[in-house]
């Protein structure tokens, strides 16, 4: 897979090849990739919602009326799921809505979408990040060299403190840890900055046993 190759400030640029990247052929992976990207979706729900039942509702020990002999149905309980105040049927309670997904699949959905990434012309590679402050103003002119505009995804193994510092003004940019990214960091950015260092893990973690 070939990937622009910037130096540190951005100003020198080639192409360079990355074997270690695999390349998907055809519609492979996009199956993988949107059900992982489901299972992340639902994992972010906070899931707690939560209503009572009538056994948690307070009060209603005590018969509203008696069996027989009123005219009115037979109650039980004031707190029963038809009577106002009472508890609630069915009603939601704390659950997680995220689901398991098996090794093989989340790495070949994350395969899958950085190679949509890369087939885009979205992704490249910095050799490091080396600020001579920790400014925004120093970031900016580097950040835009690659990717002039968009939401953009930083990915590396350790980021420096001038990097974090600089970075966390710009609502655009999202720095990422490389063992930590997952398919939608990938699909939810514009554009894809890996560190040099960072191609190592993120490929390891992207290679999966092909099944014949």
């Amino acid at each position: 897979m070939k990937l622009k190759f910037y130096s540190p400030d951005a100003t020198q640029c080639e192409e360079r090849e990355f074997a270690d990247f695999p390349e998907l052929e055809g519609a492979k992976g996009r199956e993988a990739l949107g059900f992982v990207i489901q299972i992340l979706r639902a994992s972010m729900r906070q899931g707690n919602a939560c209503t009572k039942t009538r056994g948690e509702v307070s009060g209603g020990g005590k018969k509203p009326w008696r069996q027989k002999g009123t005219g009115m149905a037979r109650q039980g309980s004031r707190r029963s799921p038809i009577w106002s105040g009472g508890g609630v049927s069915f009603g939601p309670k704390p659950r997680v809505y995220g689901g398991k997904v098996n090794r093989q699949v989340r790495r070949l959905a994350l395969a899958r979408a950085f190679f949509e990434r890369a087939s885009e012309r979205a992704a490249c590679v910095v050799e490091r990040l080396e600020l001579p402050q920790a400014k925004t103003r120093a970031l900016l002119p580097i950040l835009s060299r690659m990717s002039p505009q968009g939401k953009c995804l930083l990915v590396d193994t350790e980021f420096e403190g001038d990097v974090i510092r600089a970075g966390r003004n710009l609502a655009r940019l999202s720095l990422v840890d490389a063992v930590a990214v997952n398919a939608l960091d990938l699909v939810y950015n514009d554009f894809c900055i890996l560190t040099e260092r960072a191609v190592t893990v993120l490929s390891g973690r992207m290679a999966w046993k092909a099944v014949a």
